[in-house]
């Protein structure tokens, strides 16, 4: 029988799925520290964030056929080492897509109209409900604005698609593609097709009202790509910590030039600076992007697939 560790976890309908196809899966939570001693006992890992696989427990482990990521990014897995000793990396890009864009929007609307704030100093026993009214009375609304996306995949056009549909004009940037068509679906049954061309970081920011970015990683937006946004615009980061330069952000946050930012992740997970969350320009979450139930089965059901169609051609 193939064993499978689902290190970090998997969702019940994924755990079912594998094991009525003959599979084992474990969901015990081996440390880090003892995978190197452990994982040889299993074909197959399953990890998300909490556990990395990198070129030392690779060569550890020759027994290891298959690893699987639980969301989009990889970059806690070597796998590229991983792929030359013949140990194919899997992840699901298209599970979270929507839990994802939809996350974007709500730290959107947060920032727009301060209920990250409101939230929290109304409900303080000496919140003046008349001073706050006064001083949250100037939000403003996403309909018209123009959003710029950082990275036109399938959570880029997910995104796209909500932005859409808020009225936003829409100017995707990336360097993987030309041109991209986003199908908008209505509950009627209706659907119309916008076309897009790709456009320059450089030439979007400059006219970004809010930016999202979406992009598996690397040091996309410092100071200088910061200097060229407008006065006030507003970015969200839910791709990886250090994609926006935390220093840079916090800078332009303090000056205004940056009026809110939106962060699920950080350089320093699990422990951000201090200085960034408790920012009363940054809304903030705890890298959970992808954390819906509805994602999560969805998760479930794109790994079952994985490594149904990985053992099956073995």
């Amino acid at each position: 029988m193939i064993r499978i560790l689902a290190n970090d976890g998997i969702a019940d309908n994924g755990k079912q799925l594998l094991e009525e196809a003959g599979f084992s899966v474990d969901t015990t939570k081996i440390p880090q520290d003892e995978l190197m001693t452990r994982l040889n006992d299993y074909d197959a890992i399953i990890v998300r964030s909490a556990t990395e696989v990198r070129k030392e427990l690779i060569d550890a482990t020759p027994n290891l056929k298959a690893i699987l990521r639980g969301g989009v990014g990889i970059d806690n897995i070597d796998h590229e080492y991983a792929e030359s000793k013949g140990i194919p990396t899997y992840n699901t890009p298209a599970a979270s897509s929507q839990a994802v864009a939809e996350l974007v929007f709500a730290h959107f609307f947060a920032l727009s109209r301060f209920l990250h704030r409101s939230n929290r100093e109304l409900t303080r026993p000496d919140g003046n409900f008349n001073k706050l009214k006064k001083a949250y009375s100037e939000g403003q609304q996403l309909r018209g604005r123009t959003l710029v996306v950082v990275g036109f995949g399938r959570i880029g056009i997910a995104i796209g698609r909500i932005a859409l549909g808020l009225g936003m004009k829409v100017v995707p940037v990336d360097p993987y593609k030309e041109k991209e068509t986003v199908k908008l679906d209505f509950a009627d049954g209706r659907s119309i097709d916008f076309n897009f061309d790709m456009v320059s970081l450089d030439e979007a920011i400059s006219q970004a009202d809010y930016i999202t970015i979406n992009v598996p990683g690397g040091d996309l937006m410092g100071a200088e790509e910061i200097a060229r946004m407008k006065d006030g615009v507003i970015i969200a980061n839910t791709s990886r910590g250090g994609v926006i330069n935390e220093d840079a952000l916090l800078e332009a946050l303090n000056s205004g030039k940056v009026a809110g930012a939106a962060l699920d992740v950080f350089v320093d997970e699990p422990n951000p600076r201090r200085d960034l969350l408790e920012h009363p320009r940054v809304s903030v979450t705890p890298h959970i992007g992808a954390a819906t139930a509805e994602a999560q089965d969805n998760i479930g059901v794109e790994l079952f697939e994985k490594i149904r169609d990985h053992f099956g051609k073995q």
